[in-house]
């Protein structure tokens, strides 16, 4: 148990693989945007996790402007919350090394998100997709960080995090220096969060790598864009029930009266007890314009941030400088604890 003592701070970050979408947002980004007003948070685009598979350099920057500028867009504020690429900042690195020093194989050999994306060919895996969870841990103590958003997938990362940080305490006497970072969990579609499925196939999350251009609303998607997409999702012949409990058995129907929930700020209780009754053909153009409403002006910002990415660069030169200035003191006094020259 950690006597951890220190100041409340949220470190969470996304990988700049692909074009931010809804479930991104409501799963994820709009979070970031409420938790600032509460901790101390740091929000980085985490490019050093992105290069485990390999990537095109020019799209790896571009898409580091993209996480950054679908941050600001959403609601953070840059002179709030610090906004920082992971690489910009040495400390995640040299942490992860002294990490992979404590974590144990079979730790990692639990790790079920390798086994999933390594598949078959586990062995051609880079070391890097192996030993990310490492790294990870280390973007989360190197600020400290006593809480971390997280989804289902990655709760199991975090337990390793709280191993790591468990034993560095005891390894090195240490027992009130890394704190146990806890979960801030996002539920399915709750006040924490939404998970998202895609509008073609409910039993499968959005993904910014489906193959139907109409199963994911981008946060850069215009506002034609996004009406014709919620028109077009995949639904079902019956009316809508009256509460929870008739959407059992019918994914997209769930899916649908979720996100409805989640960008209203209503429950899907409350949301069926209203449109109970009422078929698709009413009901989707009435989301199709809540979700215009609540992203479109998203999309909008977006795209001219992106169009300045000096000013990005600027944002997310800014934000390593004042995450390294927390991170650098700590990995400093680690390495003094372990025994190395600083």
């Amino acid at each position: 148990m950690s006597d951890y003592k220190g100041p409340t701070r949220v470190l969470s970050g996304i990988q700049p693989s692909g074009g931010m979408h809804l479930g991104n947002y409501l799963g994820a980004i709009r979070k970031f945007a409420e938790l600032q007003h509460q901790y101390e948070c740091y929000f980085c685009v985490v490019d050093m996790h992105a290069i485990t598979v390999w990537q095109d350099p020019a799209r790896l920057r571009a898409q580091t402007f993209h996480i950054a500028a679908s941050y600001i867009a959403s609601g953070v504020d840059p002179d709030n919350a610090a906004i920082f690429h992971q690489s910009g900042v040495r400390a995640h690195a040299e942490l992860a090394w002294i990490f992979n020093c404590i974590a144990r194989l079979g730790w990692l050999d639990r790790m079920t998100q390798f086994k999933d994306k390594a598949g078959k060919n586990s062995e051609r895996a880079s070391v890097g997709l192996y030993t990310y969870p490492v790294l990870q841990a280390a973007d989360i103590l190197v600020y400290k960080a006593t809480h971390v958003p997280v989804g289902d997938d990655q709760k199991q990362h975090l337990e390793l995090s709280r191993d790591i940080a468990a034993k560095f305490n005891h390894d090195y006497s240490a027992p009130d220096f890394f704190p146990l970072p806890e979960p801030l969990i996002k539920g399915q579609f709750g006040e924490a969060g939404a998970r998202i499925m895609s509008l073609r196939d409910g039993a499968a999350k959005m993904s910014k790598s489906d193959a139907s251009e109409n199963s994911c609303i981008f946060l850069s998607d215009d506002a034609d864009a996004i009406a014709r997409k919620v028109k077009k999702a995949k639904s079902d012949p019956e009316p809508l029930p009256s509460e929870p409990a008739g959407l059992e058995g019918r994914p997209e129907a769930a899916n649908l009266v979720g996100i409805y929930a989640a960008l209203s700020g209503k429950s899907p209780p409350e949301v069926l007890a209203e449109i109970g009754g009422q078929g698709f053909g009413v009901f989707k153009p009435a989301l199709a314009d809540l979700v215009v409403d609540k992203i479109a002006p998203i999309g909008e910002e977006l795209r001219r941030l992106e169009a300045d990415p000096a000013y990005l660069q600027g944002i997310l030169e800014k934000g390593a400088a004042r995450a390294a200035a927390v991170a650098d003191p700590i990995v400093k006094e680690v390495k003094e604890i372990v025994g190395l020259l600083t």
